[in-house]
């Protein structure tokens, strides 16, 4: 059985060292936008949509009409124009998360004395998902894989032969992803990435982050078989062993430079609805 082949077209924010994506049905026009950025000043607090506008006009101008905002997990190191897009398009595209949100609001909600009236229940989302749930991008079946360990509500999106696989592998050469951020467990990462591995080989892995040396282009493509040669995961053969590693890393790693931001916006869907935003008079 043939696999469906959705096109999927990559954006790079240098800013934030982010890939978005937008994924289409070439059958029907359906499309899915995964992980889309908003521009953010952490100095004026003030918000842009220079990179949303981008993915805004390429839909227009190939005329897909979007299904679906998918968000891989809670960001820590970007805000979400979820929200933004979604005003953009008739029709009002689902913006979906991991069931799991609903922990991570829980935490950061008493972490920054979030308003009472904040709801940590993961209704801010249209739509909550979990392991093994389905949608349909057109005639192109999306697979949810709980992918967690880097966060809780961490999962990857299977679409037809494109994994969508957020921060949990990057490319080969720079290695796997952090595990110290609230609910985050490298050994739960370690059987999260041998879920993915264990993916036919031709599947093609589509990174959320990439971090190129000057005059190295950014890497958005990765597959089962280079994942083997990841930095982090080369002969280890064990999930006590990559821990290991992996806590020892993450010991010297600094904190994201939009942490706060990022995550006052994303645990709500990518409204700018928290006081900490309207300080600065941004409009949510």
């Amino acid at each position: 059985m043939d696999i469906a082949k959705p096109t999927v077209t990559p954006f790079y924010d240098p800013a934030t060292s982010t890939f978005s994506y937008v994924v289409a049905d070439p059958t029907t026009s359906a499309a899915a936008i995964i992980d889309p950025v908003l521009d953010y000043n952490p100095i004026t607090r003030e918000s842009g949509t220079h990179s949303a506008r981008q993915l805004l006009d390429f839909v227009m101008l190939h005329g897909f009409k979007v299904q679906w905002i998918l968000e891989t997990h809670a960001h820590a190191d970007h805000l979400s124009s979820a929200q933004w897009l979604k005003a953009q398009f008739s029709g009002q595209p689902r913006i979906s998360i991991s069931a799991r949100i609903r922990e991570v609001q829980q935490t950061f909600k008493v972490r920054w004395s979030l308003e009472s009236s904040f709801a940590a229940d993961g209704s801010q989302f249209d739509l909550l998902l979990g392991e093994g749930d389905r949608l349909a991008l057109g005639s192109i079946p999306i697979e949810v894989i709980a992918t967690p360990g880097h966060t809780s509500d961490s999962v990857t999106y299977l679409i037809g032969d494109a994994a969508f696989v957020g921060d949990t592998v990057f490319a080969p050469r720079y290695g796997t992803a952090r595990c110290d951020f609230p609910g985050g467990d490298a050994r739960t990462l370690f059987v999260s990435i041998q879920r993915l591995l264990s993916l036919p080989a031709q599947t093609r892995f589509y990174l959320c982050h990439d971090y190129p040396t000057q005059g190295e282009n950014p890497q958005f493509l990765s597959d089962p078989l280079a994942q083997r040669q990841n930095i982090h995961l080369n002969n280890v053969a064990a999930a006590q062993e990559f821990a290991v590693m992996r806590d020892a890393r993450d010991a010297t790693l600094s904190p994201p430079r939009l942490l706060e931001p990022s995550l006052r916006a994303n645990v709500r869907a990518g409204h700018l609805a928290d006081p900490f935003f309207k300080a600065k008079g941004v409009t949510p």
